[in-house]
């Protein structure tokens, strides 16, 4: 049955309401397993007799469901053959004709076809876009552009390898020439329609979009026909550098004007082929140099020109960085003239920061932040301005003083001139990249940070009246700034007023005062040492977490209340810290944070509040469940099963994670009924259809067999189990994780019990080693051999293991067991992994019939390997509880589409042989055991079958 067009639009509507949505996208899930759901969306996007925000839904339903449901893991099509062929070629027409905003979407879902299929499965693409491109219709061009910038833009974050410069150079050949030609037309056509607005600026945005693609196709290497035609393209780039026509100019002052969006990326451009190609491109960049020198010194602080006079920065900074054209700076009166006339009109605060301050503060914060706004003018100004102290220090130093100085004298009323100092003293102060985790961690040794916050600074921090939210903000920001070069004395002295500011009524204040706690807690010493233990935090914890729970609570709205990160930021952070000192207000902690899931999970929109959020949970569970774990089963049962009954896709993953630290930290051998009650529907296949599911799944899966082994034989589920093992197998990025199940049960499961499946186990694996794979596989092959083999109590054993083999394929063991077991066994890292190696080929040499009586050369080598082992014995010791936590990089999260690990929540690496406490000791008595058991038979296979020198290392061990 197909997917009926009239029906999908309808849920597609409904998942546009709130009070509908979870609904209509479980409905919609049904739907994309109906034959040729794709071209019914497709068709949905191409009618024009629908609205315009159902056809925009179906556009991003598309988006979605090529994400998920075009290619598998290894490239191979989900899709019939026919429906594969019929959405390319709808596809591109469909996206040139489209609206702006469906032409977005649909360029996403090129993009992500192009993944897998361009150019070798779609080599035609490229000669397509070149037939479309129009001498008459800039429409046309626009929509054509539009196509090959995302697929082209894939390539600017890529590492280079050979497969991506044949993708390249495959676009060269059959795009490039007729892109130059399309650059010549567009630049007349231009000249032709001078004073006609809509024709010029449709010309004016193909412009754009040949120049955000001269950046795609140069981004890795100079294209042959941009370098044969580099005169020529720079005479066109400095036309339009300094290009102006009031006929597209906008009357908004936010409004950024077409033209002024091509100069911006013509600045782009120019900084990557003056970082990246100075060689060819040095003799045409003294033009540009002056002309972005005139630009910055006349465009106005309109909000409108910020990204442009950002790019133009970044260029200069990209100038200042060569050597070919650096010392043009190295003057004194030039470095006075760019502090005037560049830095100051762009550091210095304007009244569409103050408002953005004021009325959204949470995006002030955002941009403001250090690294993270990029396009910001005072960013772009800043980087510029340390470019230039990093080249010539000295004089940068001297010029800047004066300045700062200069706005210090100022009436003491006027903050405005102070922000304007600190800010131009943060920027000169600060030597190298300003990290996220230490700050500032090298300062420029001509100024003083510490007595310049105490000369100027301290007062704001400490002063409760008559100081400006900014000028408080700017005081604590100093100290997030350069946090690593205070001691832990000075600290001692700044924290309490620090944490006093959470106090302020200001939203900017009281944020960035989270923000600054949270990292101090973070800093840690060249030893990895927390400059504030838990000891030092924990008298003020209970406090601080109340006060900033109060904080994030005041807002009631699912929106509102996760708006703000950061304050839940600092929540994780102060538990991670405290670790198990958070045991007396574990209850009122608890209720604070299921209060928060209850409200979040109505409409999740937040990635990185509710991951902060979660990874706060998990700090609880890891740290205190171990001696209050049935407070934790009733208390977070509940709300984590509504999320996984009223399917909240977002934050399954995290609930799975958290739902398998606590079985693991809690102390009891047996499974509470509310986990019995989970492992049918964990055993549910659709569940591990969603890919960010798959490893929360395995880690809860993984955790919950040892408890449940006995439950899950009882309830015929050991089919099901082994059959989501097969499953994760078969995906190249999942394979990994099927040993996860696979070590578990043979951990936990008796050999009677795996006997009838373990023949099927090992054939499985043998396929895939007798492919290409990958190291990480082979290491896990190996770990689950000497797994099975060292528990020879348990009915396993290296000839359990012989046997099995011989049942896939008779020898096929001596075959696999020197090219992998021997062959990768000395890489195992993990001391666990090596101590259980030890005890495998020790029990392998004692006790193998196999290896006594048929493999005498086998048993050599793996003596030999033994010996390699034990010349750095594997020590294995228990966690300290000390341990650094650090959170993900949430800026590099593809937040929903992938897994997100908790930190708190991570899987310990398990000691599966915890009675071995000194292996050296254990293998000794192990050998000299064996040795008299069966009469003196290791010592005779060693006289037998090892060279003097290797029966000299080996005899330590048995005698």
């Amino acid at each position: 049955m197909t997917a009926d067009i009239g029906h999908i639009a309808q849920l597609l509507d409904a998942t546009l309401d709130p009070a509908q949505h979870r609904k209509a996208e479980s409905l919609l899930k049904v739907e994309t397993l109906k034959p040729q759901y794709s071209l019914t969306l497709l068709n949905i996007v191409s009618s024009d007799t629908l609205a315009l925000k159902t056809r925009l839904a179906a556009s991003l339903a598309l988006k979605n469901f090529i994400r998920t449901d075009y290619v598998t893991e290894d490239g191979k099509y989900k899709l019939p053959p026919s429906e594969v062929a019929a959405i390319k070629e709808i596809l591109v027409g469909l996206m040139i004709q489209s609206p702006p905003n469906i032409q977005a979407q649909l360029g996403d879902a090129i993009s992500m076809i192009a993944d897998s299929d361009f150019w070798k499965n779609w080599d035609t693409l490229t000669q397509e876009l070149v037939s479309r491109f129009s001498a008459t219709d800039p429409k046309v061009n626009i929509g054509v552009l539009e196509v090959a910038h995302s697929i082209f833009a894939r390539w600017r974050p890529l590492f280079r390898t050979d497969e991506l410069y044949t993708e390249i150079n495959h676009v060269i050949e059959t795009f490039g020439q007729a892109f130059v030609q399309l650059l010549v037309t567009t630049d007349k056509k231009i000249t032709e329609n001078i004073s006609n607005k809509p024709v010029l600026k449709g010309w004016f945005q193909t412009l754009d979009l040949q120049i955000k693609i001269m950046y795609d196709m140069s981004c890795h290497d100079l294209p042959p026909i941009f370098e044969e035609n580099l005169a020529s393209i720079s005479e066109l780039l400095h036309k339009y550098l300094e290009y102006r026509n009031l006929v597209l100019e906008t009357d908004d002052d936010t409004e950024t004007s077409i033209i002024d969006t091509v100069k911006a990326d013509i600045c782009e451009l120019l900084e990557l082929y003056t970082i990246k190609y100075n060689d060819d491109f040095s003799q045409y960049c003294q033009p540009f140099i002056e002309k972005a020198w005139n630009l910055l010194s006349s465009t106005g602080s309109e909000t409108k020109y910020d990204t442009l006079v950002s790019k133009a920065l970044h260029f200069l900074t990209a100038v200042a960085s060569t050597q070919s054209h650096s010392n043009i700076f190295n003057n004194e009166d030039v470095l006075t003239q760019i502090v005037e006339k560049v830095i100051l009109p762009n550091v210095a605060l304007r009244e569409s920061d103050i408002e953005l301050f004021e009325d959204e503060p949470i995006e002030f914060i955002r941009r403001d932040l250090e690294g993270s706004d990029t396009d910001s003018r005072r960013r772009s100004a800043t980087d510029f301005l340390r470019k230039l102290q990093e080249k010539f220090e000295g004089p940068v130093t001297t010029v800047v003083s004066k300045y700062i100085n200069h706005y210090l004298s100022q009436d003491k009323s006027d903050w405005k001139a102070k922000d304007t100092a600190i800010y131009l003293f943060l920027s000169i102060a600060a030597k190298g990249a300003v990290t996220a985790a230490q700050g500032v961690k090298s300062v420029n040794p001509l100024v003083n940070v510490v007595q310049f916050f105490e000369q100027h600074i301290a007062q704001d921090l400490i002063s409760n009246d008559g100081v400006e939210p900014i000028a408080k903000v700017d005081a604590i920001k100093y100290l997030y700034t350069f946090r690593s070069q205070l001691s832990k004395e000075q600290w001692k002295q700044v924290l309490g007023p620090l944490i006093q500011n959470l106090n302020s009524d200001n939203y900017v204040v009281y944020t960035y005062a989270a923000i600054a706690v949270e990292r101090v807690l973070f800093l840690t010493n060249d030893a990895d040492v927390p400059m504030f233990p838990r000891a030092d935090v924990e008298p003020f914890a209970k406090e601080l977490l109340g006060h900033l729970f109060k904080l994030i609570e005041k807002e009631t709205s699912p929106a509102k209340l996760q708006e703000n990160e950061f304050l839940m930021r600092c929540v994780m952070r102060i538990l991670i810290v405290i670790k198990d000192g958070a045991v007396p207000m574990l209850e009122n902690t608890l209720t604070h944070l299921i209060l928060i899931t209850n409200v979040m999970k109505q409409n999740p929109s937040n990635p990185r509040f509710y991951y902060y959020h979660f990874e706060a949970i998990g700090a609880l569970v890891r740290y205190c469940a171990p001696t209050n774990a049935a407070l934790f089963n009733q208390k977070l049962w509940d709300p984590f099963h509504q999320i996984l009954v009223e399917d909240v896709t977002e934050f399954m993953q995290y609930v799975f994670q958290i739902l398998a630290q606590l079985l693991e930290s809690s102390p009891s051998e047996t499974i509470s009924d509310n986990y019995k009650a989970l492992l049918g529907p964990l055993l549910n296949p659709p569940l591990w259809e969603t890919r960010s599911n798959v490893p929360a799944c395995t880690r809860l899966l993984s955790a919950v067999i040892p408890r449940a082994s006995q439950a899950i034989i009882e309830g015929n589920q050991v089919e099901p189990v082994l059959g989501i093992f097969q499953k994760l197998l078969s995906g190249k990025k999942s394979e990994s994780l099927a040993f996860d199940i696979l070590d578990a049960i043979v951990n936990h499961f008796q050999p009677s019990i795996l006997e009838p499946y373990f023949g099927t186990i090992l054939r499985l694996i043998y396929t895939k080693l007798q492919g290409s794979p990958a190291d990480s596989f082979k290491m896990r092959f190996v770990r689950f051999y000497h797994l099975v083999s060292a528990r020879l109590e348990a009915g396993y054993g290296a000839d359990y293991f012989i046997k099995q083999s011989d049942q896939v394929e008779e020898g096929v063991f001596t075959k696999v067991y020197p090219a992998f077991v021997l062959a990768e066994t000395e890489k195992l890292a993990r001391p666990v992994d090596r101590k259980a190696a030890v005890i495998s080929l020790t029990k392998t040499l004692c006790d193998s019939q196999a290896f006594g009586q048929k493999f005498m050369k086998g048993w050599a080598n793996s003596c030999r390997k033994l010996v390699v082992l034990l010349a750095n014995p594997p020590a294995v010791t228990s966690g300290s509880g000390d341990e650094i936590v650090t959170e993900a990089d949430v800026d590099d999260i593809g937040f929903g589409m992938s897994f997100t690990a908790l930190n708190t929540c991570k899987a310990s690496a398990r000691d599966d042989f915890p009675d071995v406490l000194d292996v050296t000791k254990w293998v000794k008595e192990y050998m000299a055991a064996a040795n008299q058991r069966h009469g003196g038979a290791i010592e005779g296979f060693i006289s037998q079958r090892l060279s003097p020198e290797e029966q000299h290392a080996i005899a330590q061990y048995i005698r």
